[in-house]
C-alpha cells in the first residue's frame, strides 16, 4: 500500500452546506488518492455538518472524519487531527476555503525537491490584496526572509516529524491569534522554508454569510492582547542577543507592531467604531506597545507610521484620530503611457504617486537642511505644528504591478519592477513617484503558463511614506474603448481595452469582449494585393518562431490557416490555403469567436488569388483588378515570371 504523503487536516464547526462546497476541492486533487488523506475533526457542531462529513467519508475510503466537544476556536480539532496523521506532511486547510487540483502533489513535490520543513503555497482570495512572498518561488530560505511575516495564518504545509520533533501545537480554547502562535514558532525552528508560487495552492474565500471574518477578535474572553503579548515574547525568546540578532528580532516584530498594534491608531478603524469602545483599544494598544516593543521598532518605522507610533505611545488619542482623518483622503494616482504590443507583450510605462485630499500632491518640503512632511496633510493634527521630519523617505518604500484573473481571484506579477524616486518640484519642494514598465505576456503570466480564458485586470500597489494604497491602473482612453491594438497570442485573441472605470483590463480568448469595429479597424488597412496571405496587427510570435496555425472560417467553409512571423514589429502575416472548396468571388474570413472579418478571400474557380482587408470595398477598380486576373493569357505570363 503506498505510503501517506499528506494528511489534509480541516477543522470544521457549524459548517453546513460549507463542507459540501469545499470538499470537491479536496477530493479532486492529482494526487492519488491512496497517497493523501483528509482529516475531518468537528468541533461538536450542533447543525447538519457531521451527517453531511459521514456522508463524504462512506463514499471515500482517504476521509475521516472524528468529533469533540466543543472548544471554541480551531486550535483543538487542528490538534487532534494532527495526532491522527499519517502522512509525511501536514496541510492545514479551513472548511471554507479550498484547494487548486494540483495543490498537494505541487507542494509536496516542492517540500521534497527543497527538503523543506515548511513550505508556504501561493494563496488567492477574495478578502485581501496579493502578497509579494508570493511574486517568485524560493527554493530554501529561513526565517531571515522577512517578507515570510506577511504571511501568518495556518494555510501551509508543515513537515509531520519536523512538527513532532519540535512539539509544535495551536494554543487551545477561544484563543485569538492562534494562527500566528504556531506560525511564528514553527518559521523559528525551521531550517528550511520553501515558497510556491508559480501555482494557486490555496483559495481564501469570503463567505456570503459573513463568516471567516474577525468580528470576535477583541471580545475579552478571546484575550486579545495577552495573546499577542505572548507572541511577542515568543519571537524574543526565539532570538537569541546579539548585534545581528537585535536587528532581525526588529523586523520580525515589525510586523507585529504595524499589523496588530499599529492598526488601532489609523484608519479605517479608529474612525469607524465607537470611540469610547477605541479608546479602550487605544489605551490596551500603547500598553503593549510601551512594554513589549524595542524603541528601535518604532524607529525603524516609515514616517507616517512613525508618527503614528509616536502619537500612539504618548497617549495622544485625539491626534492620532486627526491624523488618520488626514490621511484617509490620500488617494493614489496612476498614469499610463505609450500602451503597446512589443514581440508579444503588452507594455506601457507607469507612473504612481499620492494625491491629498485636494487633488495637489503629497510633497516634502526642504527647510534647515531636513525634508519635512507635507504640512497640508499634518493640518490640525495635534503636536505637528513645527512639522514631522522625513528622516529617510525611501525607507520601506516600494511599488509594484498585479495582474487579477476576474474569474478565479488569482493573482500574477508581470515581468519587471517599479522604481521609487524622489522628484524635484522646484521651490524646495518634492515629491515621492513610482515609475517603470509594464511587460505583460500573455504566454507565460500565469506562473510561466499561458494565462487562462477570462478578463484580467491591471493593478498597482503603492507604499510611500508608510501609506499604502491599491490602485488600478488607469490611463487617458474612453471608459470601455479598446487601449491597444488585440494580438494573437498562442493563437488567441488578446484583447486590451478600458472598462467602464477606466481601468486597463486584458480580455484572453474573448471571454467579454469581441473582434468588432471597434477592434479591426487597424486590420482595415493592410492589404497585400495579389497575395495569399496578408499582414495583420496581431502578434501571432516572435520573428524567431517558427509557423503556427489556426482555425479560420472563410464563408461557412473551415480551413487551416497558417501564421508566419512578419518582416515588421507587430504584424504577422496569414496566410490561407491555394486551393478552397468555394464559389467564385469575395469571401469573409473570420477568427474563431469573431462576429467582424479580419480579412476577404477572393476566389476564383476555387483558387485563391488574394486576401484583402476587411474594410477593402470591391468597387470597378477591384472588379478591373480581378477580371484581368482571372485572364487564362495574364495567368500564363504570372506563370512564366514566377518561374
Amino acid at each position: 500500500m503506498p505510503r501517506v504523503k499528506v494528511s489534509v487536516i480541516v477543522p470544521v464547526y457549524n459548517t453546513g452546506k460549507y463542507v459540501d462546497e469545499c470538499a470537491p476541492s479536496l477530493l479532486g486533487q492529482s494526487l492519488p488518492a491512496d497517497e493523501y488523506e483528509v482529516i475531518y475533526v468537528d468541533d461538536g457542531s450542533t447543525d447538519d455538518t457531521l451527517t453531511r462529513l459521514e456522508k463524504i467519508a462512506a463514499a471515500h475510503p482517504n476521509i475521516q472524519v472524528h468529533t469533540q466537544p466543543n472548544s471554541g476556536w480551531p486550535g483543538a480539532p487542528r490538534n487532534l487531527g494532527m495526532r491522527h496523521a499519517k502522512g509525511e506532511y501536514i496541510q492545514f486547510v479551513d472548511h471554507d476555503d479550498m484547494l487548486g487540483p494540483e495543490a498537494l502533489e505541487r507542494l509536496y513535490e516542492h517540500a521534497k525537491r527543497n527538503d523543506a520543513d515548511v513550505v508556504l503555497g501561493k494563496m488567492s482570495s477574495t478578502m485581501v490584496r496579493p502578497r509579494r512572498l508570493f511574486r517568485h518561488t524560493v527554493g530554501a530560505c529561513t526565517i531571515e526572509n522577512d517578507e515570510l511575516m506577511q504571511s501568518m495564518s495556518p494555510h501551509k504545509m508543515f513537515r509531520r516529524a519536523f512538527v513532532e520533533e519540535h512539539g509544535l501545537t495551536f494554543p487551545e480554547g477561544p484563543w485569538i491569534l492562534e494562527d500566528l502562535a504556531f506560525v511564528s514558532a514553527a518559521y523559528l525552528k525551521a531550517e528550511r522554508i520553501s515558497i510556491l508560487a508559480d501555482y494557486p495552492c490555496y483559495y481564501w474565500m469570503k463567505r456570503d454569510d459573513g463568516g471567516n471574518n474577525t468580528q470576535h477578535r477583541f471580545n475579552p474572553r478571546h484575550g486579545f492582547w495577552d495573546n499577542c503579548r505572548t507572541i511577542v515574547r515568543q519571537i524574543k525568546d526565539g532570538t537569541s542577543v546579539s548585534e545581528d540578532v537585535d536587528a532581525l528580532q526588529n523586523r520580525l516584530l515589525h510586523r507585529l507592531y504595524h499589523v496588530e498594534v499599529l492598526s488601532r491608531t489609523r484608519e479605517p478603524e479608529i474612525l469607524r467604531e465607537d470611540p469610547a469602545e477605541q479608546r479602550e483599544r487605544f489605551e490596551a494598544a500603547r500598553r503593549l506597545a510601551v512594554e513589549e516593543f524595542p524603541a528601535a521598532v518604532r524607529e525603524g518605522l516609515p514616517t507616517v507610521s512613525r508618527l503614528r507610533a509616536e502619537l500612539l505611545e504618548r497617549g495622544d488619542f485625539d491626534g492620532a484620530v486627526a491624523l488618520a482623518e488626514r490621511v484617509r483622503e490620500v488617494k493614489a494616482r496612476s498614469a499610463v503611457g505609450g500602451l503597446r504590443w512589443e514581440a508579444g507583450r503588452l507594455v506601457a510605462d507607469v507612473t504612481l504617486e499620492l494625491l491629498r485630499g485636494d487633488g495637489e500632491p503629497l510633497v516634502l518640503v526642504e527647510r534647515d537642511g531636513k525634508r519635512w512632511l507635507d504640512p497640508d496633510l499634518l493640518a490640525g493634527v495635534p503636536g505637528t505644528e513645527d512639522g514631522w521630519e522625513v528622516r529617510d523617505p525611501f525607507r520601506l518604500a516600494y511599488a509594484e504591478l498585479v495582474v487579477k484573473d476576474r474569474d478565479r481571484e488569482d493573482w500574477w506579477y508581470p515581468e519587471g519592477d517599479l522604481e521609487v524616486r524622489l522628484e524635484p518640484l522646484g521651490e524646495g519642494r518634492s515629491r515621492l513617484v513610482a515609475s517603470g514598465r509594464l511587460s505583460l505576456d500573455p504566454e507565460r503570466l500565469a506562473g510561466g503558463r499561458p494565462l487562462e480564458r477570462g478578463v484580467h485586470d491591471v493593478w498597482a500597489f503603492v507604499q510611500l511614506l508608510g501609506i499604502d494604497r491599491m490602485v488600478r491602473l488607469t490611463g487617458d482612453g474612453t471608459p470601455g474603448a479598446p487601449a491597444a491594438g488585440p494580438a494573437l497570442t498562442g493563437g488567441r485573441l488578446a484583447l486590451p481595452y478600458w472598462t467602464g472605470s477606466g481601468q486597463l483590463a486584458l480580455d484572453v480568448d474573448q471571454r467579454q469582449r469581441r473582434l468588432g469595429s471597434d477592434t479591426a479597424d487597424a486590420a482595415a488597412a493592410n492589404t497585400a494585393r495579389g497575395e495569399r496571405s496578408l499582414p495583420l496587427p496581431y502578434l501571432a510570435a516572435s520573428a524567431e518562431s517558427t509557423p503556427g496555425s489556426l482555425k479560420v472560417t472563410v464563408s461557412a467553409l473551415t480551413v487551416d490557416a497558417e501564421l508566419i512571423p512578419g518582416g515588421d514589429a507587430g504584424t504577422a502575416l496569414m496566410r490561407l490555403p491555394a486551393r478552397l472548396k468555394l464559389p467564385s468571388g469575395r469571401h469573409p474570413v473570420k477568427l474563431p469567436k469573431t462576429d467582424a472579418p479580419v480579412a476577404h478571400a477572393v476566389v476564383r474557380d476555387g483558387t485563391l488569388l488574394r486576401l484583402e482587408g476587411p474594410a477593402h470595398e470591391a468597387g470597378t477598380g477591384r472588379r478591373l483588378l480581378d477580371a484581368v486576373a482571372d485572364n487564362r493569357q495574364v495567368r500564363r505570363v504570372r506563370r512564366r515570371l514566377g518561374r
